[in-house]
């Protein structure tokens, strides 16, 4: 009786023993109350029930913090344990433990991994059958936070949630009594259909089902017994649901009515609540050209609203007032896609982790702060940091907003915001997954459309525009403004706007402004008018007299010093005193290491209890603003390099992974801007660059910090996928200097985390490797390149896409590598690479160069290469002779396919480098023949110009005239390139014309190298195609000539004296040619490169002789 008996029990276990590092009070406290829990033994009798409460009672009463020193996998046997002594027959205990459950999950951050969750699910499944009614909606808040970000680890109880007459089917049902419970469960489907990259989606049977309930709450008008708040709380639920389902789980909606009807629910949601408008939408749009009707009921503000909320009428004007028209294009909020960039979602952190109804407004997608489920608001009365719930009324002075923040009106006011902004953010994800062709029949019922006269005029994505402003549909408006080509002063109007709230007392608005921040500075950057408003503290209007924020600090209040040592006195190259280079970089790293302010936590409600920092989200915003500004404004950002490294470590260092995953990317992208200004296009002077020793001091102190373990952290993928790209930003010259031990810890790390399990992880070190095999330090290290080389191989042959593009496009390096290599004087590395290493990657690349497209562009990429490495030592063995064969039919068929045109180019470009050695037997092989049609076909053929320039420049490499082959062979060769040259303007295509004259300077060089080669055989026909063909090659060759060669991608343009050298090069080599006695054809072919450098000199202006030419 007293033992609970549920599928999934764990052996008994005791709490782990405390880490070795200083541990937080609260830390200890945990373990304390958790060893006398641990000590207990399932016992019906009253003392034992009233201790088992007290014990309850004080874990739920502890004040948890970020960095509390409670290990995750505590937590999970805590939970388990106090599950052992609590019999189902307890209501009130099982209601208290569930509220642990819910409690601690939500306030530590904690992820149950798999070892406790089974045996969790399965006594709250249980609970769920055999407790009173009265504590479904606890335990189902528990349920909804051991399945979040656990969807793909709860498959052996889907059928029984989620089946016919699972539990949370029949639990959300609309004929379900009790409201709550009935969004509760809601709750528990949406966080089941949330997905973690790496991980497996839910089944596509459980995708339709949950989808279905969904849009069945959504079609569902409000029951009487429903009151509001909770209403919209159900609504957020399923929105977010749908949204995780066509994000992450890549659901497809190919069902018109299923499609119409979603389409339907969501725009008459993105109006909800929004006074003055009542939206009556028909079930199911269809698709159609024509506009659809939807009625539109006008009603009159209610008294009770402030007037901010009605648009101001000038009386002197008509009463009746049409709204304007202006097209709105489609938000671009960035979503959690599923992909690495989508951190929202990946167990790192919590995006809103028992609730559901927070809405990420960021790239990286941040995570929303914890809400507690116990206090006097209720179990889901905490606004969300991420929703734009403060901005319902534009007004000049914020005591419109603070007066009525504590009403039930502005609360719900609130909710319904959460909905308008989690249905235009579903909108956003239904428009990512149909095809554009099938979104243009329902487009009408979204952008402005011109009704007839006296209908009435229909609602659209730009009634919503300027019915509900907010700073984060000014972000989607900033983010997709040409600014570049826009007047000066536009940006700097948007700036001064959001400039009040950036010190907002309401975290979501402070959250929203810094979102506006980021997009500023994203667009088209860098911009001047950008620059100058970050380098004038004066111009952030913090200082501003006329402010509409009067409660605001000094203008100097982000140069508030830390408290404790500062982390200027301990900076090499950080910016002091009133020359502050930028201030928005010292704002963000005010937000992300400064203890948080009084005057701005009034509002910060789901903020974790006692934390001293800003709230998370506030925080991952700041992060994601100081990687925009390394990537765009590095200039600036690198006078606070080693400040942001301090930054970079102490992020990397807490205990909440969505942290650590921003400061990584933080830490990537000033890695990014350190290696731009060091390449050797870089327009950065080079005084003006980070001194390389400086350099080696920011990446010691990364490689000294937090950055291994996040390297080596297996629990959280993401985290340990970013921490490799960000260990593949360490710029070359830097890492030569490093300390030999950081050396062998970076590569140490990265070769052993290419055996990761996890596809995330794997890609990102296959990427990460591929760039440290084109080290200059490293690229001559054999043994190196021989592990580096196996690992790649072994990450070509997973079942991921993502993983084998990744290897693919390393395997390219490392090809490359072996060239620069075979270029250097020492043959050292040539003699001791492995030629069965080399057989193996020959293999791999044919093998590759089968795969999709985005393996197979970089496949041959590395087939040429590997044919140019070749040595004859090798070329004479037997066992090379059939690989060899295979390599080059292999790219012979690529540059024939119809692939993706990257493929092809690639392809040309790889038999170009097959033609470059000369061990091999181009023109005596069977291939030869094949090779060159295959080339001669695409110059003349291919639609797309810029393949067709690479097969131009491919069949001019050989540099021997046997190596075109017969004079047959040859002859199909030049006359290709007269039909090409004479092909060069046609194109149906316009944006094709821009490479005409690349082509045309391609065709030309090839045609002159191939008469500098010719032979006595090939002179009847070059002279052949000359007679019919003469005055239009002559035409080109000339304005060849004139011009030079313009810059391509074959290369570094030619100048007007070294293409005339060509020429001549060519003629001299016709006058050496012994020709039979009465052959005509080397008079003709010489006079017509003679009369070519006749017409070049003349038009030149040149007076006398030309040079060079004697009479024959």
């Amino acid at each position: 009786m007293a033992a609970v008996q549920v599928a999934g029990s764990l052996p008994s276990e005791q709490p782990r023993e405390a880490p070795r590092e200083a541990i937080p009070e609260r830390g200890n406290a945990f373990r304390r109350l958790s060893a006398r829990l641990c000590a207990l033994r399932p016992d019906d009798s009253s003392s034992a029930r009233t201790e088992i409460h007290l014990l309850f009672d004080q874990l739920i009463s502890e004040n948890y913090s970020e960095g509390s020193g409670v290990a995750p996998e505590d937590v999970s046997a805590l939970l388990v344990q106090a599950c052992r002594l609590v019999p189902l027959n307890q209501n009130h205990l099982v209601s208290k433990v569930s509220q642990l459950i819910h409690h601690l999950l939500n306030r530590l951050q904690v992820i149950v991994d798999e070892q406790h969750l089974d045996f969790l699910l399965a006594y709250t499944i249980s609970a769920i059958h055999q407790c009173s009614s009265w504590t479904h909606m606890e335990i189902l808040q528990a349920l909804a936070a051991l399945v979040y970000c656990n969807g793909s680890k709860c498959q052996k109880y889907l059928p029984e949630l989620l089946g016919k007459t699972g539990l949370l089917m029949k639990l959300s049902d609309l004929a379900q009594s009790d409201p709550e419970v009935r969004r509760a469960a809601v709750h528990c489907m949406a966080n089941l259909c949330l997905s973690v990259p790496g991980q497996p989606y839910l089944e596509e049977p459980y995708q339709n089902i949950c989808f279905q309930a969904f849009l069945t709450i959504l079609q569902s008008p409000k029951s009487s017994d429903m009151d509001d708040i909770t209403f919209c709380m159900l609504l957020q639920n399923a929105l977010k649901g749908i949204q995780s389902l066509l994000n992450g789980g890549r659901m497809k909606l190919t069902q018109t009515d299923e499609l119409g009807a979603l389409l339907a629910v969501l725009k008459k949601f993105m109006f909800h609540g929004l006074p003055g408008l009542n939206i009556e939408m028909p079930t199911v749009l269809y698709p159609t050209p024509l506009p659809q009707y939807d009625g539109r009921t006008p009603i009159k503000p209610q008294q009770s609203e402030s007037s901010a909320s009605r648009p101001t009428l000038n009386k002197k004007k008509k009463s009746k007032v049409k709204p304007k028209k202006i097209q709105q294009g489609e938000e671009e909020e960035k979503e959690s896609s599923g992909e690495i960039e989508a951190a929202s979602v990946t167990g790192t952190g919590r995006v809103n982790l028992h609730e559901g109804n927070t809405w990420s407004p960021s790239s990286l997608g941040v995570q929303s702060l914890p809400l507690d489920g116990s206090g006097a608001a209720g179990k889901d009365g905490v606004s969300s940091p991420f929703s734009s719930s403060s901005w319902k009324r534009v007004s000049s002075s914020e005591s419109d907003y603070s007066d009525a923040e504590g009403g039930m009106q502005s609360k719900m006011r609130s909710y319904q915001a959460k909905v308008r902004q989690g249905a235009l953010v579903c909108f956003l994800s239904t428009i990512k997954s149909i095809e554009k062709k099938v979104l243009y029949g329902y487009w009408s019922a979204f952008i402005p459309d011109t009704p007839e006269l006296g209908s009435p005029q229909s609602v659209s994505l730009m009634t919503l525009t300027l019915k509900d402003p907010s700073p984060k549909c000014l972000a989607n408006l900033v983010s997709n403004a040409p600014y570049n080509r826009l007047k000066l002063s536009l940006l700097t109007k948007v700036w001064n706007q959001i400039k009040p709230y950036i010190r907002h007392k309401d975290v979501n608005v402070r959250v929203s402004s810094l979102t506006l921040l980021g997009a500023i500075v994203s667009t088209h950057a860098p911009l001047p008018e950008v620059q100058l408003l970050l380098q004038q503290p004066c111009s952030s209007g913090l200082g501003n007299s006329n402010s509409a924020t009067p409660h605001l600090s000094p203008p100097d209040w982000w140069k508030k010093a830390p408290a404790g040592p500062s982390l200027e006195e301990t900076s090499v190259s950080s910016p002091k005193g009133s020359s502050e280079p930028c201030w928005l970089i010292r704002l963000c790293i005010s937000i992300v290491v400064l203890p948080k302010e009084d005057s701005c936590s009034g509002s910060d409600a789901g903020s974790a209890a006692g934390s001293a920092y800003e709230p998370s989200p506030m925080r991952l915003e700041a992060l994601q603003v100081l990687a925009l500004l390394a990537r765009g404004y590095f200039s600036m950002a690198q006078a606070y390099l080693m400040e942001l490294g301090e930054v970079i470590c102490k992020c990397m260092g807490e205990a909440d992974p969505s942290i650590q995953l921003h400061g990584a990317k933080l830490l990537e992208e000033l890695g990014t801007g350190l290696i731009q200004q060091y390449k050797p296009d870089s327009t950065v002077a080079p005084e003006q660059r980070v001194p390389v020793f400086l350099v080696v001091m920011f990446w010691t102190m990364m490689l000294n910090g937090p950055l291994p373990r996040a390297l080596q952290n297996s629990e959280h993928p993401t985290l340990q996928a970013s921490a490799c790209d960000a260990l593949s930003s360490i710029l070359p010259e830097a890492f030569s200097s490093l300390p030999n031990d950081r050396q062998i810890l970076c590569i140490t790390v990265l070769l052993g985390l290419n055996d990761s399990k996890n596809r995330l992880v794997k890609a990102a070190t296959s990427r990460a490797l591929g760039v440290y095999v084109l080290f200059p330090c490293l690229r001559q290290d054999v043994i190196f390149v021989a592990d580096t080389a196996n690992a790649i191989l072994m990450s070509l042959e997973d079942k991921s896409l993502n993983v084998r593009a990744k290897a693919a496009w390393s395997l390219g390096n490392l090809t490359d590598t072996l060239i620069v290599n075979m270029e250097t004087p020492d043959p050292s590395f040539q003699e001791e690479f492995s030629g069965l290493l080399l057989l193996k990657m020959l293999r791999s690349a044919i093998e590759a160069s089968k795969d999709k497209d985005k393996v197979k562009s970089n496949a041959v990429r590395a087939l040429g290469n590997l044919l140019h490495f070749l040595q004859p030592s090798h070329i004479e063995k037997p066992t090379f002779a059939e690989i060899i064969e295979e390599s080059i039919q292999a790219l012979i068929s690529t540059v024939l396919t119809e692939a993706a045109m990257k493929v092809r180019w690639n392809a040309c470009y790889a038999m170009g480098n097959v033609f470059k050695n000369p061990a091999l037997p181009l023109g005596t092989a069977p291939w030869t023949s094949q090779a060159y049609s295959a080339l001669t076909s695409v110059v003349t053929s291919c639609k797309n110009f810029k393949v067709r320039i690479r097969s131009a420049a491919a069949l001019s490499v050989p540099g021997k005239r046997e190596q075109y082959g017969s004079v047959e062979q040859y002859a199909r060769i030049w006359n290709a390139l007269v039909t090409a040259l004479q092909k060069s303007e046609d194109t149906i295509d316009f944006l094709e014309f821009k490479y005409c004259a690349s082509l045309r300077t391609q065709i030309c060089e090839a045609l002159i190298h191939l008469l500098s080669l010719a032979s006595a055989s090939d002179l009847p026909c070059i002279k052949e195609i000359l007679e019919l063909n003469g005055n239009m090659v002559q035409s080109y060759i000339v304005q060849f000539l004139k011009s030079g060669a313009e810059g391509d991608d074959t290369g570094a343009p030619h100048s007007p004296q070294e293409t005339d050298q060509m020429v001549r090069m060519a003629l001299k080599h016709m006058g050496s040619i012994q020709a039979p006695a009465g052959d005509t054809a080397r008079r003709t072919i010489m006079g017509f490169l003679e009369e070519i450098l006749a017409i070049c000199f003349e038009s030149s202006g040149s007076q006398g002789a030309l040079p060079g030419l004697t009479n024959q």
